[in-house]
C-alpha cells in the first residue's frame, strides 16, 4: 500500500469505527436529510465514493443536497446512491472560481454543457454578494436556473437574495448558512418572501449544549415555530476533513431537534428539505 493511502486509511479509521456504532445504536433515529454537502475533488481523492456513500448511510441521512467543485464528485456519488444523493450544480469548475465566477463568462459555458449532460434539483452553492447578483454571469445563471425550475442556493448577503427575487420573482432559494444572520433578520426575509428557504450549515447559534442539556436559543426556537416549513439542517464540508463530521453532526442535530415537538423537529431534521429539493416524482 502506498504511504498516501495508508495515511489517508489511518485518518479515516476512527470516523469509520464511530460510524459503525451509530449504525448499530439501538432504535430508529430520526431521519436527517442534509441539505448542504460538497464533495469536491479532494475529497473524492480523501473519502472515495463508496466510503463518502458509508459514512453518510451511517449516520442515518434520508437524502444529501450535494455539489461540488468540479461537478465530477456529485456525479461519482449520484452514481453511487442515487437513492440517497440529491445532485446541484456549483458554477466551480475548481475552487479558485468561488471570488472570481462572477465575472467569468466560462463558467456559463461550462454550466450549460453539464445541465445539458445530467439531471440537477439545484444550482449552487454559490458565493454572490451585493451588486455583483446584477452583474451578467450571475444573470445568466439565474436565467437557467429558470428554465429549467432549478433551486438557487445562494450564499449571499440580503441584498444578493432580494437581487435574486427581482430577477425571477418566482424563484425558490435556498439561503445558504441562513445568511450567517441573526435570527430576527432571518425572519425579516422569510416574511419578506415566501419563496425563500434557509438551511442552518456551519452554525450551532441555535443550541448550545450544557451540563443540563441541549437548550435551543429561544430567538430561534420562536423562528422554527413561525416558519416551520421553511428551515433545515446542513453540515457543509466544505474541506475534505469534514467529511468525517457528517456523522457528529447529524447527532448534534438530533439532540438539539429533540427539544422541539416532534412535528417540529421532523420538518426541520428532513421533511423541509425532501419537500424543497427532492425531484417530483422521485420521492421514497
Amino acid at each position: 500500500m502506498k504511504r498516501r493511502h495508508m495515511l489517508q486509511a489511518a485518518a479515516a479509521a476512527p470516523w469509520l469505527a464511530l460510524a459503525q456504532r451509530l449504525q448499530a445504536a439501538p432504535g430508529a433515529p430520526l431521519p436527517i436529510f442534509d441539505a448542504h454537502v460538497h464533495y469536491s475533488h479532494d475529497a473524492v481523492s480523501l473519502v472515495p465514493p463508496a466510503q463518502a456513500v458509508a459514512l453518510l448511510r451511517a449516520a442515518g441521512l434520508k437524502g444529501a443536497f450535494v455539489s461540488s467543485s468540479d461537478d465530477d464528485g456529485t456525479q461519482l456519488l449520484a452514481a453511487a446512491a442515487p437513492d440517497l444523493i440529491v445532485p446541484e450544480l456549483r458554477p466551480y469548475r475548481t475552487r479558485a472560481d468561488t471570488g472570481t465566477w462572477v465575472r467569468e463568462p466560462e463558467v456559463i459555458r461550462y454550466m450549460e454543457a453539464r445541465l445539458a449532460k445530467y439531471r440537477y434539483a439545484g444550482v449552487g452553492e454559490f458565493h454572490l454578494f451585493g451588486d455583483d447578483a446584477e452583474l451578467p454571469v450571475p444573470r445568466r445563471l439565474v436565467a437557467l436556473a429558470r428554465e429549467r425550475n432549478l433551486v438557487l442556493h445562494a450564499h449571499s448577503d440580503a441584498t444578493a437574495v432580494q437581487a435574486l427575487f427581482r430577477q425571477w420573482p418566482e424563484a425558490r432559494i435556498l439561503w445558504a448558512h441562513a445568511g450567517f444572520d441573526r435570527p430576527q433578520a432571518v425572519q425579516e426575509m422569510l416574511q419578506r418572501f415566501p419563496r425563500l428557504w434557509c438551511d442552518l450549515a456551519y452554525r450551532s447559534d441555535q443550541a448550545t449544549a450544557s451540563s443540563t442539556g441541549t437548550q435551543v436559543d429561544p430567538e430561534w426556537r420562536a423562528l422554527f415555530e413561525a416558519f416551520p416549513d421553511r428551515l433545515m439542517v446542513g453540515s457543509d464540508t466544505f474541506t475534505p476533513e469534514r467529511w468525517h463530521f457528517i456523522g457528529p453532526h447529524a447527532e448534534y442535530s438530533r439532540a438539539w431537534l429533540g427539544t422541539l415537538p416532534p412535528a417540529l423537529a421532523e420538518r426541520i431534521a428532513w421533511r423541509n428539505a425532501e419537500a424543497l429539493l427532492r425531484p417530483a416524482g422521485a420521492r421514497s
